[in-house]
């Protein structure tokens, strides 16, 4: 009996010491060609906005995304009222980037769509809080004018103009730049573009060197149409990546999903990460 007890022991403990399917990444990736061609896949986490941010993390981790966007409004984590917007405290910013630390290191880059103030005092306070955070763009529907040219040099960080179906087409977004330095340009939304029947490829050609980030997707179809995984839908993102490899783009394309539950979401996004990586791959070639 004693032997037999040592040996159950010794199973169960085994067993306890064994990883657990949860702690498995769901998507095992090789990002060394995105790395390596400038072209990073972030996540906006508006995406996963029926969950907290801390969850949103989790889920981005999982699946090997190291670059998450966040928008304003998020819950900050389960049982807490608060939620992520350039007016958090500092510890609640010091909870974010030990969260992202613990989490293996993820960064966030981007933070939008909200509006920036055009007065200076107003405008450095955003600026200030997005240098703290580490993040790279600003992105919004705010006009840029000559206060914001002067702090997105400073400190070089980009402001993309966002396209929502009515709102900043690329001949808008080209007539607001104008004069304006490169940091500012476009948070090109391809998704929304198929929405206002625009061909994505065409309009990333005419934003040559005025593309600051990306909202990347693909539709089922153009008009009314909803999101589907990279590659099977009428976007062509692959032309898309084409295109932007050609303009030498260096910056975050970011997964956002309008649409789906939860668990559609956990079964789509691997879809869109290995379409990514298989094609950015081909691209480094």
């Amino acid at each position: 009996m004693k032997l037999r007890s040592l040996l159950l022991t010794g199973l169960t403990l085994a067993t306890l010491a064994l990883p657990t399917l949860a702690d498995e990444p769901v998507v095992k990736r090789d990002d060394s060609a995105s790395e390596k061609l400038g072209m990073k896949l972030s996540l906006q986490c508006y995406t996963y906005r029926a969950l907290t941010f801390f969850e949103t993390v989790d889920k981005a981790a999982k699946m090997g995304i190291k670059y998450l966007e966040s928008y304003p409004g998020q819950k900050l984590k389960p049982g807490a009222d608060e939620t992520v917007t350039r007016n958090m405290s500092d510890a609640e910013c010091d909870e974010i980037k030990q969260k992202l630390k613990d989490a293996g290191g993820l960064r966030l880059i981007a933070y939008g769509v909200d509006s920036i103030p055009t007065d200076e005092a107003g405008a450095r306070k955003d600026f200030d809080w997005a240098k703290k955070m580490g993040i790279e763009v600003l992105v919004t529907e705010t006009t840029p004018n000559d206060v914001l040219d002067k702090l997105t040099q400073e400190y070089n960080i980009r402001m993309a103009l966002h396209n929502h179906p009515q709102s900043w087409p690329p001949d808008d977004v080209l007539k607001a730049v104008q004069g304006h330095n490169k940091l500012i340009g476009s948070c090109s939304d391809t998704g929304h573009w198929m929405r206002r029947n625009l061909v994505p490829v065409e309009q990333f050609k005419k934003l040559e060197g005025r593309v600051e980030h990306s909202h990347f997707k693909d539709l089922n179809q153009f008009g009314d149409g909803h999101d589907v995984p990279w590659g099977t839908g009428a976007g062509n993102p692959r032309a898309m990546l084409e295109e932007l490899k050609r303009q030498g783009y260096k910056g975050y394309l970011s997964i956002e999903y309008e649409t789906g539950s939860v668990q559609d979401l956990d079964n789509n996004l691997p879809k869109c990460i290995a379409f990514f990586d298989s094609t950015m791959a081909d691209l480094a070639k």
